[in-house]
């Protein structure tokens, strides 16, 4: 699961520095697609997306947070909820023995 959230995020990146350096046009579509490993149609896809996404990009950042409160208190009754899950399917014969270690 770490694998894949690191993938992910390393995905990500290589979209986003993509995306800066193919708007700063200092480069071309082949030149980038050699240096991120992408083809220059997704790039390019990539650089429209940017430039279409780029205002709500900063819309985003001036709408308020959730209150905060609302968020520790959703995260508390989670943390609640998993001992109960985890206390039910102990009970639970077959999940009982392979907490256990056991098949």
């Amino acid at each position: 699961m770490k694998d894949e959230r690191e993938t992910q995020a390393t995905r990500s990146a290589i979209q986003g520095a993509s995306r800066v350096a193919a708007l700063s046009g200092e480069k071309t579509l082949g030149e980038l697609s050699a240096e991120y490993g992408a083809h220059p149609r997704m790039i390019s896809a990539w650089k429209q997306e940017l430039v279409k996404q780029a205002g709500a990009l900063f819309e985003r950042g001036a709408k308020t947070a959730a209150d905060p409160q609302k968020t520790i208190d959703r995260l508390h009754q989670k943390i609640g909820q998993l001992p109960v899950e985890r206390d039910f399917l102990a009970g639970q014969p077959a999940i009982a023995r392979l907490l256990k270690g056991g098949q």
